[in-house]
């Protein structure tokens, strides 16, 4: 099992596209968080989510994109987390170079990201056609991206990926990929 804490014992997590902090329960107790949103109106909702998650120590915010976060040192990173962003990015595979840029060696990135259907089915189908008027209402959100091929030619030196149908959301979004890359 790889150790992922800095040397003083404390893990170091970045969160792109944080959000309003919906994934801070998750994340285990004592480690440090930086947080990065590209919008300025999460911050708020943000802050409550920190406030109730009192187990955690919070590092900044950083109102940036995915693609440029030269705010965070190289190689300060034990682990990084992305879900449901790379929808949304202008420049995936730029995102995930920044990912592995902050990463220490031997770092983790966690991922969890809705991605096209395979081409066989009305999924696939209906993706296309319903993608303009979607990625309209969602904010930019791409719904036929295939996000793994992106990160199987990112560089990692581990890839640990699945293919998911997530329960109880839109049809549109139902396929997902999951998993973990270490640098």
């Amino acid at each position: 099992m790889a150790k992922f804490a800095d040397t003083d014992g404390t893990l170091r997590l970045l969160e792109i596209g944080c959000g309003s902090g919906a994934n801070f329960k998750f994340y285990p107790h004592g480690c440090t968080v930086i947080c990065t949103d590209p919008n300025p109106h999460f911050e708020k909702y943000l802050r409550m989510n920190m406030d109730a998650n009192q187990h955690l120590t919070y590092d900044k915010f950083m109102c940036v994109s995915g693609e440029d976060m030269r705010g965070v040192r190289d190689g300060s990173a034990d682990v990084v987390v992305c879900t449901l962003v790379l929808c949304s990015v202008r420049n995936v595979q730029q995102v995930l170079q920044e990912a592995r840029r902050v990463l220490r060696t031997g770092g983790a990135f966690y991922f969890l990201e809705h991605v096209v259907s395979d081409s066989s089915s009305w999924t696939y189908f209906l993706q296309y056609v319903f993608e303009p008027l979607w990625c309209h209402l969602g904010d930019g959100c791409m719904i036929t991206r295939a996000t793994w091929k992106d990160i199987e030619v990112a560089g990692f030196t581990e890839l640990n990926l699945r293919h998911i149908e997530a329960p109880n959301v839109s049809l549109m979004i139902r396929p997902h990929i999951m998993g973990y890359c270490i640098k």
